[in-house]
Protein backbone atom coordinates (compact mmCIF):
# COMPACT_ATOMS: atom_id res chain seq x y z
CA UNK A 1 0.00 0.00 0.00
CA UNK A 2 1.36 3.70 -0.72
CA UNK A 3 0.41 7.26 -0.03
CA UNK A 4 -1.39 8.08 -3.31
CA UNK A 5 -3.56 4.52 -3.05
CA UNK A 6 -4.58 5.80 0.54
CA UNK A 7 -5.38 9.07 -0.50
CA UNK A 8 -7.44 7.91 -3.39
CA UNK A 9 -9.56 5.63 -1.44
CA UNK A 10 -9.75 8.12 1.30
CA UNK A 11 -11.23 11.01 -1.43
CA UNK A 12 -14.20 7.84 -2.32
CA UNK A 13 -14.73 7.07 1.25
CA UNK A 14 -15.39 10.49 1.92
CA UNK A 15 -18.09 11.46 -1.40
CA UNK A 16 -19.60 8.59 0.16
CA UNK A 17 -20.03 9.96 4.07
CA UNK A 18 -23.31 10.96 4.29
CA UNK A 19 -23.42 11.60 8.32
CA UNK A 20 -21.10 13.12 10.83
CA UNK A 21 -20.91 9.36 12.81
CA UNK A 22 -19.69 8.15 9.32
CA UNK A 23 -16.86 10.44 8.92
CA UNK A 24 -16.06 9.65 12.42
CA UNK A 25 -15.33 6.23 11.81
CA UNK A 26 -12.93 7.07 8.76
CA UNK A 27 -10.87 9.45 10.59
CA UNK A 28 -10.82 6.08 12.96
CA UNK A 29 -9.91 4.11 9.92
CA UNK A 30 -7.19 6.09 8.35
CA UNK A 31 -5.63 7.90 11.74
CA UNK A 32 -6.55 5.59 14.26
CA UNK A 33 -3.55 3.79 16.14
CA UNK A 34 -4.18 0.67 13.90
CA UNK A 35 -5.16 3.06 10.98
CA UNK A 36 -3.77 2.56 7.27
CA UNK A 37 -1.64 5.68 7.98
CA UNK A 38 0.34 3.71 11.04
CA UNK A 39 0.18 0.30 8.98
CA UNK A 40 1.99 1.97 6.38
CA UNK A 41 4.52 3.68 8.37
CA UNK A 42 5.33 0.22 10.05
CA UNK A 43 5.89 -1.05 6.82
CA UNK A 44 9.00 0.95 6.15
CA UNK A 45 12.50 -0.13 7.38
CA UNK A 46 13.24 2.88 9.34
CA UNK A 47 17.05 1.12 10.35
CA UNK A 48 17.80 1.14 6.89
CA UNK A 49 17.45 5.11 6.59
CA UNK A 50 20.02 7.50 7.25
CA UNK A 51 19.40 10.21 9.62
CA UNK A 52 18.35 12.82 7.06
CA UNK A 53 15.97 10.40 4.98
CA UNK A 54 14.45 9.55 8.37
CA UNK A 55 14.00 13.39 9.19
CA UNK A 56 12.38 13.86 5.04
CA UNK A 57 10.21 10.43 5.69
CA UNK A 58 8.85 11.72 9.05
CA UNK A 59 8.22 15.21 7.78
CA UNK A 60 6.41 13.64 4.69
CA UNK A 61 3.80 11.10 7.07
CA UNK A 62 3.40 14.51 9.02
CA UNK A 63 2.63 16.52 6.31
CA UNK A 64 0.27 13.58 4.54
CA UNK A 65 -1.16 13.01 8.04
CA UNK A 66 -2.11 16.59 8.39
CA UNK A 67 -4.09 16.85 5.32
CA UNK A 68 -5.88 13.92 5.76
CA UNK A 69 -7.52 15.39 9.26
CA UNK A 70 -8.11 18.62 7.29
CA UNK A 71 -9.84 16.83 4.92
CA UNK A 72 -12.08 14.77 7.27
CA UNK A 73 -12.62 18.19 9.45
CA UNK A 74 -13.58 19.97 6.19
CA UNK A 75 -16.32 16.64 5.32
CA UNK A 76 -17.17 16.68 9.23
CA UNK A 77 -18.17 20.65 8.85
CA UNK A 78 -20.19 20.62 5.84
CA UNK A 79 -22.37 17.56 7.42
CA UNK A 80 -22.63 19.79 10.55
CA UNK A 81 -23.68 22.67 8.37
CA UNK A 82 -26.65 20.89 6.14
CA UNK A 83 -27.87 19.07 8.65
CA UNK A 84 -26.80 15.64 10.32
CA UNK A 85 -30.16 14.33 9.11
CA UNK A 86 -28.59 10.66 8.37
CA UNK A 87 -29.25 11.64 4.75
CA UNK A 88 -27.45 14.15 2.58
CA UNK A 89 -29.71 17.06 1.21
CA UNK A 90 -29.99 17.64 -2.70
CA UNK A 91 -29.32 21.35 -3.00
CA UNK A 92 -30.91 21.16 -6.69
CA UNK A 93 -34.54 20.32 -5.23
CA UNK A 94 -37.24 22.84 -5.34
CA UNK A 95 -36.95 24.99 -1.90
CA UNK A 96 -40.10 23.93 0.11
CA UNK A 97 -41.91 27.18 0.77
CA UNK A 98 -43.63 28.02 4.11
CA UNK A 99 -47.31 30.22 2.88
CA UNK A 100 -49.00 32.24 5.23
CA UNK A 101 -52.18 31.78 2.94
CA UNK A 102 -54.43 34.46 1.54
CA UNK A 103 -57.78 36.05 2.13
CA UNK A 104 -60.37 36.02 -0.23
CA UNK A 105 -60.36 40.09 -1.71
CA UNK A 106 -64.01 40.04 -0.48
CA UNK A 107 -62.74 39.21 3.26
CA UNK A 108 -59.87 42.36 2.53
CA UNK A 109 -62.65 44.90 1.64
CA UNK A 110 -64.42 44.19 4.13
CA UNK A 111 -62.29 44.30 6.87
CA UNK A 112 -60.62 47.36 5.84
CA UNK A 113 -64.20 48.90 5.48
CA UNK A 114 -65.31 47.80 9.33
CA UNK A 115 -61.80 49.59 9.90
CA UNK A 116 -62.64 53.05 8.42
CA UNK A 117 -66.41 53.13 9.38
CA UNK A 118 -65.62 52.20 13.26
CA UNK A 119 -63.00 55.30 13.13
CA UNK A 120 -66.16 57.20 12.22
CA UNK A 121 -68.33 55.85 15.17
CA UNK A 122 -70.48 53.02 12.97
CA UNK A 123 -70.97 49.90 14.56
CA UNK A 124 -70.78 46.62 13.16
CA UNK A 125 -73.78 44.28 13.02
CA UNK A 126 -74.88 40.78 11.36
CA UNK A 127 -77.58 40.02 10.12
CA UNK A 128 -79.52 36.95 8.46
CA UNK A 129 -79.01 35.49 5.44
CA UNK A 130 -82.54 33.67 5.53
CA UNK A 131 -84.83 36.59 6.46
CA UNK A 132 -88.55 36.96 6.56
CA UNK A 133 -90.64 38.54 4.14
CA UNK A 134 -91.66 41.90 6.53
CA UNK A 135 -88.09 42.86 6.80
CA UNK A 136 -87.23 42.52 3.44
CA UNK A 137 -89.99 43.80 1.98
CA UNK A 138 -92.97 45.06 3.84
CA UNK A 139 -90.64 47.37 6.68
CA UNK A 140 -89.02 48.73 3.70
CA UNK A 141 -91.84 50.11 2.23
CA UNK A 142 -92.15 47.52 -0.26
CA UNK A 143 -95.69 46.16 -0.13
CA UNK A 144 -96.46 42.68 -1.93
CA UNK A 145 -98.20 44.40 -4.50
CA UNK A 146 -94.91 46.35 -5.18
CA UNK A 147 -93.51 46.82 -8.84
CA UNK A 148 -90.08 46.92 -7.02
CA UNK A 149 -90.16 43.74 -6.23
CA UNK A 150 -89.99 42.40 -9.96
CA UNK A 151 -86.72 44.57 -9.97
CA UNK A 152 -85.52 41.32 -7.53
CA UNK A 153 -86.28 38.14 -8.86
CA UNK A 154 -86.19 36.44 -5.31
CA UNK A 155 -84.96 33.10 -4.05
CA UNK A 156 -87.82 31.78 -2.40
CA UNK A 157 -87.99 28.99 0.37
CA UNK A 158 -90.47 26.78 1.08
CA UNK A 159 -91.61 27.76 4.43
CA UNK A 160 -92.50 31.94 3.27
CA UNK A 161 -88.51 32.72 4.07
CA UNK A 162 -86.84 34.62 1.36
CA UNK A 163 -83.05 34.35 0.70
CA UNK A 164 -82.38 38.22 1.83
CA UNK A 165 -82.05 40.31 -1.71
CA UNK A 166 -79.99 43.09 0.18
CA UNK A 167 -78.44 43.56 3.42
CA UNK A 168 -81.10 46.43 3.92
CA UNK A 169 -83.20 44.40 5.91
CA UNK A 170 -81.28 45.05 8.87
CA UNK A 171 -82.51 48.88 8.45
CA UNK A 172 -85.26 47.94 10.65
CA UNK A 173 -83.95 45.39 13.15
CA UNK A 174 -81.63 47.68 13.91
CA UNK A 175 -83.79 50.25 14.58
CA UNK A 176 -86.19 48.43 16.35
CA UNK A 177 -83.20 47.11 18.96
CA UNK A 178 -80.86 50.04 19.36
CA UNK A 179 -82.19 53.75 20.51
CA UNK A 180 -81.28 56.93 18.28
CA UNK A 181 -79.04 58.03 17.35
CA UNK A 182 -77.94 55.49 15.36
CA UNK A 183 -74.86 54.58 13.30
CA UNK A 184 -74.88 50.73 12.11
CA UNK A 185 -73.14 48.46 8.89
CA UNK A 186 -74.04 45.61 7.91
CA UNK A 187 -72.02 43.65 5.74
CA UNK A 188 -73.07 40.45 4.60
CA UNK A 189 -73.53 37.96 1.35
CA UNK A 190 -77.35 38.79 -1.08
CA UNK A 191 -78.80 36.67 -4.00
CA UNK A 192 -80.81 37.67 -6.55
CA UNK A 193 -81.45 35.36 -9.47
CA UNK A 194 -79.53 37.41 -12.02
CA UNK A 195 -78.19 36.65 -15.67
CA UNK A 196 -75.03 36.53 -14.94
CA UNK A 197 -71.95 38.59 -16.95
CA UNK A 198 -68.70 40.52 -15.96
CA UNK A 199 -70.71 42.59 -13.58
CA UNK A 200 -73.58 40.90 -12.35
CA UNK A 201 -73.56 37.94 -10.61
CA UNK A 202 -76.71 36.07 -8.50
CA UNK A 203 -74.47 36.29 -5.66
CA UNK A 204 -72.51 39.18 -4.17
CA UNK A 205 -71.84 41.10 -1.50
CA UNK A 206 -73.30 44.11 0.42
CA UNK A 207 -72.42 46.45 3.07
CA UNK A 208 -75.25 48.63 4.39
CA UNK A 209 -75.12 51.25 6.20
CA UNK A 210 -77.51 53.08 8.15
CA UNK A 211 -76.94 56.87 10.23
CA UNK A 212 -80.08 57.72 11.76
CA UNK A 213 -80.04 61.06 14.34
CA UNK A 214 -81.86 65.09 13.89
CA UNK A 215 -81.51 66.99 11.37
CA UNK A 216 -79.66 64.95 8.87
CA UNK A 217 -79.45 65.77 5.33
CA UNK A 218 -77.81 65.05 2.26
CA UNK A 219 -74.92 66.51 2.42
CA UNK A 220 -74.28 64.01 5.42
CA UNK A 221 -74.43 61.42 2.92
CA UNK A 222 -71.71 62.77 0.72
CA UNK A 223 -69.31 63.70 3.10
CA UNK A 224 -69.28 59.92 4.63
CA UNK A 225 -69.73 58.35 1.27
CA UNK A 226 -66.52 60.67 -0.20
CA UNK A 227 -64.25 60.21 2.87
CA UNK A 228 -65.35 56.16 3.01
CA UNK A 229 -64.07 56.17 -1.09
CA UNK A 230 -61.07 58.39 -0.84
CA UNK A 231 -59.64 55.85 2.09
CA UNK A 232 -60.17 52.75 0.48
CA UNK A 233 -58.75 53.89 -2.81
CA UNK A 234 -56.01 55.78 -1.04
CA UNK A 235 -56.78 59.15 -3.31
CA UNK A 236 -59.40 61.01 -4.53
CA UNK A 237 -62.33 58.75 -5.87
CA UNK A 238 -64.20 60.40 -9.21
CA UNK A 239 -67.53 59.77 -8.09
CA UNK A 240 -71.22 61.19 -9.68
CA UNK A 241 -74.48 61.27 -7.84
CA UNK A 242 -77.60 60.33 -10.26
CA UNK A 243 -81.57 60.49 -8.78
CA UNK A 244 -82.59 56.85 -8.52
CA UNK A 245 -85.30 55.17 -7.19
CA UNK A 246 -85.25 52.65 -3.73
CA UNK A 247 -88.84 52.77 -2.20
CA UNK A 248 -86.85 52.93 1.58
CA UNK A 249 -85.74 56.33 0.51
CA UNK A 250 -86.52 59.50 -0.43
CA UNK A 251 -84.91 61.27 -2.03
CA UNK A 252 -82.86 58.58 -3.66
CA UNK A 253 -79.91 58.10 -5.82
CA UNK A 254 -77.56 56.02 -7.09
CA UNK A 255 -73.80 56.56 -6.96
CA UNK A 256 -71.56 55.71 -9.29
CA UNK A 257 -67.82 55.54 -9.79
CA UNK A 258 -65.31 56.25 -12.65
CA UNK A 259 -64.10 52.78 -13.61
CA UNK A 260 -61.08 52.01 -12.51
CA UNK A 261 -60.35 48.90 -14.97
CA UNK A 262 -60.89 51.21 -18.07
CA UNK A 263 -59.93 54.58 -16.31
CA UNK A 264 -63.34 55.58 -17.98
CA UNK A 265 -62.58 54.89 -21.56
CA UNK A 266 -65.44 51.89 -21.49
CA UNK A 267 -64.86 48.73 -20.91
CA UNK A 268 -67.12 45.58 -20.07
CA UNK A 269 -67.04 45.86 -16.77
CA UNK A 270 -68.56 49.17 -16.88
CA UNK A 271 -70.40 48.35 -19.82
CA UNK A 272 -68.99 50.56 -22.21
CA UNK A 273 -69.91 53.59 -19.99
CA UNK A 274 -66.76 54.75 -18.52
CA UNK A 275 -68.63 54.71 -14.91
CA UNK A 276 -69.77 51.57 -12.10
CA UNK A 277 -72.71 51.27 -10.35
CA UNK A 278 -71.15 51.56 -6.74
CA UNK A 279 -74.02 52.05 -4.11
CA UNK A 280 -78.00 52.77 -4.14
CA UNK A 281 -78.44 55.48 -1.35
CA UNK A 282 -80.24 58.01 0.22
CA UNK A 283 -82.66 60.09 3.07
CA UNK A 284 -84.52 56.99 4.80
CA UNK A 285 -88.25 57.08 3.95
CA UNK A 286 -90.36 58.36 6.80
CA UNK A 287 -92.16 54.93 6.52
CA UNK A 288 -89.28 53.01 7.39
CA UNK A 289 -88.38 55.30 10.39
CA UNK A 290 -91.99 54.35 11.66
CA UNK A 291 -91.86 51.02 10.83
CA UNK A 292 -88.49 51.13 13.35
CA UNK A 293 -90.79 52.87 15.60
CA UNK A 294 -89.78 56.22 15.80
CA UNK A 295 -91.29 59.10 14.86
CA UNK A 296 -90.05 60.84 11.23
CA UNK A 297 -91.11 64.45 12.40
CA UNK A 298 -88.15 64.08 15.14
CA UNK A 299 -86.03 61.75 13.58
CA UNK A 300 -84.49 61.13 9.66
CA UNK A 301 -81.51 59.30 8.53
CA UNK A 302 -79.52 58.54 5.48
CA UNK A 303 -79.23 54.31 4.23
CA UNK A 304 -76.82 53.54 1.76
CA UNK A 305 -75.94 50.01 0.33
CA UNK A 306 -72.18 49.53 -0.50
CA UNK A 307 -71.36 47.26 -3.40
CA UNK A 308 -68.28 44.88 -1.76
CA UNK A 309 -68.06 42.86 -4.55
CA UNK A 310 -67.88 46.17 -6.92
CA UNK A 311 -65.44 47.96 -5.02
CA UNK A 312 -63.50 44.90 -4.46
CA UNK A 313 -63.09 44.76 -8.76
CA UNK A 314 -62.15 48.36 -8.65
CA UNK A 315 -59.44 48.24 -6.01
CA UNK A 316 -57.68 44.99 -7.13
CA UNK A 317 -58.26 45.83 -10.64
CA UNK A 318 -60.69 42.93 -11.49
CA UNK A 319 -62.53 42.51 -14.75
CA UNK A 320 -64.80 39.78 -14.21
CA UNK A 321 -67.18 39.41 -11.14
CA UNK A 322 -67.13 35.42 -11.50
CA UNK A 323 -64.06 34.94 -10.67
CA UNK A 324 -64.91 35.90 -7.05
CA UNK A 325 -67.02 32.44 -6.76
CA UNK A 326 -64.97 30.46 -9.14
CA UNK A 327 -63.72 28.49 -6.12
CA UNK A 328 -60.10 28.79 -7.81
CA UNK A 329 -57.11 28.87 -5.31
CA UNK A 330 -55.17 30.95 -7.71
CA UNK A 331 -57.55 33.55 -8.23
CA UNK A 332 -57.37 34.02 -4.36
CA UNK A 333 -53.15 33.49 -4.09
CA UNK A 334 -52.66 36.83 -5.45
CA UNK A 335 -53.86 38.19 -2.53
CA UNK A 336 -52.42 38.72 0.88
CA UNK A 337 -52.95 37.14 4.92
CA UNK A 338 -53.79 40.05 6.16
CA UNK A 339 -54.32 44.49 5.49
Amino acid sequence: MDIGKIQSELASDLDSAISADGVQKLRTRYLGRKGRLNELRKTLDWSALSDEQRRRAGMEFNGIKARIEKEIADRFAAIKTIGDGGEAIDVTLPVKRNSAGSLHPITLIQLELEDILRGMGFMVLQGFEVETEYYNFDALNTPRNHPARDMQDTFWLENGSVLRTHTSANQVRTLEAYPPPVRAVFPGRCFRNEATDASHENTFYQMEGLFVDHEVSISHLIAVMTSLLNRIFHKTAKIRLRPGFFPFVEPGFELDIECLICGGRGCPTCKQSGWVELMPCGLVHPSVIKFGGLDPLQWRGFAFGLGMTRLAMMKYGIADIRAFNSGDIRFAEQFPAFI
